[in-house]
């Protein structure tokens, strides 16, 4: 399968909500699908371009997968990014693709001199990009965590994450306790 990574732009929005509507609806329920596929159409539609950051593989001209870095303002005034959501078609799910699609996310962030990158999610998928747990007594969530072991991170400036007192702030799309 040949496939391309590219930046996501908004010529993809309509593709992309459906594909996380999809891919969310079948791996949890069609409920979920629903405020997935919401939760991705509001990301688009209320983050300012530049706060915002998505990356789209593409294989015979179809979205078949898809990520979205948003702008975390951290305590310690570091260049932040949240990686959420994350959805690859159920299809092609196991090869690879979401770490590629990951990697690549991750590497252009770096060319934009971001420091830190979060994550909310499994650690054992996490983990193979780089992501590490890491404990709210380091850095806070900005919401409560309903499984705080799926709390990562990785510094992409090769310097260790401080620790940092006070409140950590997410894009309004991701600012809603039903996602954490």
């Amino acid at each position: 399968m040949e496939m391309k990574l590219s930046l996501f732009n908004s010529s993809h929005t309509q593709e992309v909500v459906e594909l996380f509507t999809k891919v969310f609806s079948a791996s949890e329920n069609e409920s979920e699908g629903q405020i997935i596929g919401n939760l991705v159409s509001d990301l688009i539609a209320t983050t300012e371009p530049q706060d915002l950051t998505g990356c789209v593989a593409t294989s015979n001209d179809r979205i078949i997968g898809c990520i979205f870095f948003s702008r975390f303002v951290v305590p310690g005034g570091e260049v932040a990014s949240i990686l959420s959501p994350v959805a690859i078609s159920t299809s092609v799910q196991g090869s690879g693709i979401g770490q590629q699609l990951i990697n690549y996310g991750l590497n252009h962030l770096k060319s934009l001199s971001v420091n830190l990158v979060f994550t909310y999610g499994d650690p054992k998928y996490y983990s193979k990009t780089g992501f590490k747990q890491i404990s709210e007594s380091i850095v806070k969530a900005p919401f409560e965590l309903s499984q705080p072991e799926g709390w990562l991170a990785q510094p992409l400036d090769g310097n260790p994450i401080k620790t940092m007192q006070g409140a950590t702030k997410c894009v309004e799309a991701l600012s809603d306790q039903k996602y954490w």
